[in-house]
């Protein structure tokens, strides 16, 4: 089996977040970067997992400058077998998306996955542009997924429920979680990330389709005001007068 990864770089979880030049970029400074956990945790690792219980190689793909090599030595360190660095800056969803269709064109993959989103945009929107830019099945919010020789049977949320659906390979596949287990990197799979392969190659050129405009802070939230259970009138009287919900 040929698999490949979408990978991204994200800001560590409880990094400070800011807006500069006008609330028009974000500021780096001080900000601890990881590899996205739904690309780690559940995309990558199942990937892996299908590898040694099938055979195969898994490449890792990621859109970004050379900072970003770190994150994909960690990849590579978890048991990725080669990686590739498509050396551009990710200026929108799309942008990132025509990289990776381009990349993974004629690479004969069988299974392309990503993370169900990146922790700092939340989007969801990657895997979805990838698949319909090569023209293959879609599979979103997987929580689980079996192969059995062409067909992979897989398991993903919906509202209210799971859903169960068989596809042939190739296909595009958004890992959200339960896919697998998070596995930290032993010292042998770091020592061996630094002789494995991290091939780069240039972007290709895009046409820009959506530009941020501005960011913006979500509002603050109030305070929270203690009612003396004894007192029903006051909460009935801040319920309607205050949360407007009465």
């Amino acid at each position: 089996m040929k698999l490949l990864v979408c990978i991204s770089k994200t800001p560590e979880t409880t990094a400070k977040i800011a807006f500069t030049d006008g609330d028009t970029q974000f500021d780096s400074n001080g900000v601890q970067y990881i590899l996205n956990p739904y690309d780690e945790w559940y995309a990558l690792v199942r990937a892996i997992e299908l590898k040694e219980a099938n055979g195969g190689t898994v490449t890792v793909v990621n859109v970004g400058p050379a900072s970003n090599d770190v994150i994909i030595r960690k990849a590579l360190a978890i048991g990725a077998d080669e990686a590739t660095r498509i050396n551009g800056e990710p200026q929108s969803a799309y942008y990132t998306a025509q990289q990776i269709a381009n990349f993974a064109k004629d690479g004969g993959f069988d299974i392309i996955f990503t993370g169900k989103e990146t922790i700092d945009y939340n989007g969801s929107e990657v895997g979805g542009m990838v698949a319909e830019l090569m023209d293959l099945p879609y599979i979103s919010y997987a929580t689980a997924l079996d192969v059995d020789g062409d067909t992979s049977t897989v398991t993903r949320d919906i509202e209210g429920g799971n859903e169960v659906a068989k596809v042939t390979g190739p296909f595009v596949v958004s890992a959200a979680k339960g896919m697998a287990e998070q596995r930290i990197p032993n010292m042998r799979g770091i020592m061996m990330a630094k002789r494995k392969p991290l091939n780069v190659i240039e972007a290709v050129e895009v046409n820009a389709t959506a530009e941020i405009i501005k960011y913006r802070m979500p509002e603050q939230k109030s305070s929270v005001k203690m009612i003396d259970p004894e007192n029903m009138d006051e909460l009935v009287r801040l319920l309607q007068e205050e949360a407007k919900v009465l």
